[in-house]
């Protein structure tokens, strides 16, 4: 392991840049970039749409180690390059941003009010290419929609199941069991999955540590036990399809939980704009979020 990385996770000041929407939802993505399906034919060239959009994000000069922590990377943009460099080495090497790897196959069917993580084959292998490229860590997501508690005890065993694998391949796992915020138990499933999540901890080694990703909580500071947990390496916050404004506001009075955004970060953000125009618009929306993920 980097120590170097990893003490910059640990108590670096800044947020996350989640720059990983796979096959299923990089079409809207792009979509809101500005560019729509008929400007490009098949998964190969949707991917280099798709590629040329973060490059241009991760290479703008508002994008620096500065104010970004990490970036979570799609699969295919880790195998990819920038400026001459892998993905992760241009990430780590020339802007000192920490790399994770996205490592789910996206959601299973819905059953108990949750969709567990789909079935992930070959993950030793990717883990041991994740290695290779670079990433610190990984991050994979389950999505839980009512407050049913065998359905929040399954997210949270699978989570740490496969969380356990990846800490054994060298690397930190982000769990991200989300919660939607549109729900109208979120409150209560936020407690279900809360206590949970403690009493998958408290069974982790001492030697060992997780990262969690989570839905900005209904109560402020709800999940200031994490945050003091010394199992758990840092917290940090999906947006969940809040805009970067109500995310922001949100997330502020969270002491020490900071952001992980994805659509929230490149809202606003158009293929069409200037360079000077596009670095001028992310500056602000990263300054934002930076402003958020500083209490």
């Amino acid at each position: 392991m980097n120590l170097e990385q990893h003490t910059r996770i640990g108590s670096g000041t800044g947020f996350f840049a989640a720059l990983d929407q796979s096959g299923g939802s990089t079409p809207k993505a792009l979509a809101l970039y500005g560019v729509n399906e008929e400007s490009y034919n098949g998964d190969a060239e949707m991917f280099d749409q798709v590629h040329a959009m973060r490059a241009r994000i991760i290479t703008s000069p508002a994008f620096t180690g500065e104010r970004v922590l990490g970036a979570i990377l799609f699969e295919d943009t880790m195998n990819r390059h920038i400026d001459g460099r892998e993905t992760g080495d241009y990430l780590w090497s020339v802007k000192g941003i920490v790399p994770f790897l996205k490592v789910d196959k996206g959601l299973a069917d819905p059953a108990e009010g949750v969709q567990l993580m789909k079935p992930i084959p070959g993950l030793d292998a990717l883990l041991a290419r994740g290695v290779e490229k670079g990433m610190f860590g990984t991050k994979m997501r389950s999505f839980i929609t009512t407050a049913d508690k065998g359905g929040i005890a399954a997210v949270v065993d699978q989570q740490f199941e496969l969380g356990a694998q990846i800490l054994d391949a060298g690397l930190v796992p982000i769990l991200e069991p989300e919660v939607d915020i549109h729900s109208e138990q979120k409150a209560a499933a936020e407690e279900m999955l809360r206590a949970a999540i403690v009493e998958h901890l408290d069974a982790v080694s001492a030697d060992r540590q997780v990262m969690l990703k989570l839905s900005i909580p209904t109560e402020v500071d709800f999940y200031r036990v994490f945050v003091e947990h010394p199992k758990v390496l840092r917290v940090v916050a999906l947006s969940g399809g809040y805009s970067r404004a109500e995310a922001d506001e949100r997330l502020a009075p969270n002491h020490g939980v900071i952001a992980s955004f994805s659509r929230a970060l490149t809202e606003g953000l158009t293929v069409e704009q200037s360079d000077q125009e596009f670095n001028s618009v992310l500056g602000t929306a990263i300054g934002d979020i930076y402003a958020a993920s500083s209490t």
